[in-house]
């Protein structure tokens, strides 16, 4: 049952980004070119996602657990450190500079376009690299996990 809520949430946000436009990075770019082609019609998209996001927690949050699992898996980290600052950043310029997010870019890997397949695997090239650097294993890592990395 797990598997198909995932599917069926991915087909509904992959159709949602292909309506709103975001599958097209000139939307993206035209968005943040405030002073040349500004297009504000990303802002109306996320406008949209944030009030879906409201009330959907809102409504998650009334019931006893979660559909799928048995309790809720909220994050706990509170603290602001370089991680959370380079992170978002390195995401900030790659978006503003190709006009893909993960979710547009993936959506639009089946029109072939040239910007995706770029942007895919150096995206998935960067995923890996920041899992090297920054996932090494500790002694305190490999003994909680009975030595494996």
């Amino acid at each position: 049952m797990r598997i198909t809520i995932s599917l069926i949430a991915g087909l509904v946000f992959g159709l949602g980004l292909v309506i709103g436009g975001m599958a097209n990075p000139a939307k993206v770019q035209n968005f943040l070119d405030v002073f040349g082609t500004f297009d504000p019609s990303l802002a109306f998209v996320m406008a949209g996602a944030l009030v879906v996001t409201f009330f959907g927690y809102r409504f998650a949050f009334r019931q006893p657990s979660p559909l799928c699992v048995e309790r809720f898996n909220l994050p706990t980290a509170t603290e602001i450190d370089s991680r959370l600052i380079i992170g978002p950043a390195l995401f900030g310029v790659g978006w503003g500079l190709s006009g893909f997010c993960p979710g547009p870019a993936i959506t639009s890997l089946p029109l072939m376009a040239t910007g995706t397949l770029i942007f895919v695997p150096a995206m998935l090239a960067g995923i890996g690299l920041a899992r090297l650097v920054l996932h090494k294993p500790t002694p305190k890592h490999l003994e909680a996990n009975g030595g494996k990395a």
